[in-house]
């Protein structure tokens, strides 16, 4: 099988078929309005994605409270949005019916930004603090995220995608570090508590066969007592309790997982691996087959930091171009079952139509992302985000924020 077709193959998710094998990762643009609703700059992203023809998109991180975010301009899911997001995603699906279309459910906790929102914390890490969370307020965080199901539902998404990744509270939690001697805290039993008995709750509160639920997840963050680590002091890499959840979620009606790794804030080379450091990205394909290997064969994994593989130029050793580029090693890793889909977030920014042009045979035509990382300098100073390279708006963006806040290394955030 070549890789056109292996891509192109449809998959089952749930009791929902997705088209092909692309995914459009979650990617915070900061340009919703005032009140947390879509703009029209929003609307016209996700009409584009829809266009673009990828399997499965999901909205940017949408957050179930305004009180504690880590965007100024960001997404909310609340009840009074919910009429505006309704009309938004029928925009979306008028401008292409057939890829499946979920939301990235999410609470900022420690990386709530204090200048214009409250943090929290469920134990202070070194830089962040925050106002220690009670067990009556993770209480009514959970029933934030239950309500914020339930109208992704009503709104007319095709799922959820329930954030435990990239340092945000659903990966808080979940923590060694996180060793208070709380309810949702110390022992492995107490930490998975939080996101066990959040499915449970959505499950029941929405009672819809078809809408899927699954999570985007960290399989190791990088740093002493991270997610995936084997103690709360250490950064030694053990996938025992990334691999527990996993099964642990399945069980409660998983259909789909996103493998990712990495914490932004702090290990951010690892999250989004950038172009000095290419082969940081094969790190990913190793934490989705470890796995994927203990889960269900109709369990969908998603891998994730195929952008920097490009067209080949990408700076790795020992390979050749042709076998290296995105698209061949894309479906390379879905040939031998290392995952089921293959994720784009920065090249979904550079091209939202890779996977039409790849359909329409024009695959000379597609826009492969540079790894320049400007999109990520504009996310950390609150601008709005869009690819500088190939979208003049974001060129023009980009220019005015380094003149008003000056230029930011990203490799120090």
């Amino acid at each position: 099988m070549n890789y056109q077709e292996t891509l192109l193959n449809p998959i089952k998710i749930g009791n929902r078929i997705a088209p092909n094998r692309f995914f459009i990762q979650a990617m915070e643009c900061n340009d919703e309005d005032e009140t947390g609703n879509p703009s029209e700059l929003t609307i016209e992203r996700y009409e584009n994605l829809a266009r673009g023809e990828s399997g499965l998109i999901s909205l940017e991180a949408i957050s179930v409270t305004r009180e504690s975010r880590s965007r100024d301009n960001q997404l909310t899911i609340m009840p009074q949005n919910e009429k505006p997001l309704t009309e938004f995603v029928k925009r979306v699906k008028a401008a292409n019916p057939k890829p499946l279309f979920i939301f990235q459910l999410t609470h900022s906790g420690e990386l709530s930004n204090p200048a214009f929102s409250r943090r929290v914390t469920v134990k202070p890490l070194h830089g962040y603090g925050g106002d220690v969370l009670s067990e009556e307020e993770v209480d009514k965080i959970m029933d934030d995220f239950v309500l914020g199901a339930k109208i992704a539902h009503a709104a007319g998404a095709d799922g959820i995608d329930m954030k435990l990744c990239h340092g945000y509270f659903g990966s808080q939690i979940l923590r060694p570090y996180n060793d208070r001697k709380w309810k949702y805290g110390g022992s492995w039993e107490n930490r998975s508590r939080f996101a066990f008995d959040l499915y449970e709750r959505i499950s029941a509160a929405v009672n819809d066969k078809n809408f899927l639920i699954g999570s985007k997840v960290s399989a190791w963050e990088g740093f002493p007592g991270g997610f995936g680590t084997d103690a709360p002091d250490s950064p030694i890499i053990d996938l025992t309790e990334p691999i527990a959840l996993l099964k642990g979620l399945e069980e409660r009606g998983a259909q789909y997982f996103i493998q990712s790794a990495g914490s932004p804030s702090i290990t951010i080379s690892l999250t989004q691996v950038d172009k000095h450091i290419p082969y940081y990205a094969y790190l990913h394909q190793y934490f989705a087959k470890m796995l994927k290997e203990h889960l269900k064969p109709e369990t969908v994994m998603i891998g994730s930091n195929f952008s920097p593989f490009r067209n080949g130029k990408n700076g790795l050793c020992g390979v050749t171009p042709e076998q290296s580029n995105l698209l061949n090693y894309g479906a390379q890793c879905i040939e031998r079952g290392v995952v089921d889909m293959v994720a784009l977030g920065r090249q979904s920014f550079a091209d939202p139509f890779l996977a039409k042009k790849l359909r329409e045979g024009k695959e000379g035509e597609i826009k492969y992302c540079t790894v320049c990382d400007n999109c990520l300098e504009l996310l950390i100073q609150q601008s709005k985000v869009g690819c500088c390279t190939y979208d003049k708006r974001y060129t023009e963006e980009l220019v005015q924020t380094r003149k008003e806040k000056g230029r930011l290394k990203v490799s120090h955030t």
